[in-house]
């Protein structure tokens, strides 16, 4: 799947407030909960879909947000990801520039954090591949 026309900036909306463990799903229900705080703000893109059929993935760089607030920031990498044989790619936000050491970061984290997918997918019955997928853009 090609990733959905977003622009160079766009409104992100904030589920999962930087160093949070429980992760949710759409509907509000907890999808999992992490043994590590995730680094990161997370939310999506409202009103994008993405190819794994829940709303486009966002990563918000900078201090920590408040579950539900909403940001209206420049997109500055996208992150290629495969969940379960699915295209999951997640858009970095931030409001500036994405350092080097910000990449190395976020490639670590994704990377990891597909080890977790993986070993969740399997726990939950579920086969395909699940990895980081490299860089798409930025």
């Amino acid at each position: 799947m090609d990733l959905p026309e977003i622009g160079a900036r766009c409104r992100v909306k904030i589920e999962y407030p930087r160093w949070s463990v429980v992760k949710r799903r759409s509907d509000g229900r907890v999808d999992f909960v992490s043994p590590l705080p995730c680094p990161y703000n997370y939310g999506h893109v409202p009103g994008v879909m993405s190819g794994d059929g829940d709303p486009l993935d966002a990563v918000v760089l900078g201090r920590r947000l408040p579950a539900g607030a909403e940001v209206e920031l420049a997109v500055v990498a996208i992150v290629g990801f495969v969940d379960v044989d699915q295209d999951d790619p997640k858009v970095i936000f931030s409001a500036a520039p994405l350092t080097r050491a910000q990449r190395g970061g976020l490639e670590l984290f994704f990377r990891v954090y597909a080890l977790g997918k993986r070993a969740l997918a399997a726990a939950r019955g579920l086969s395909g591949a699940t990895r980081f997928d490299g860089w798409r853009a930025g």
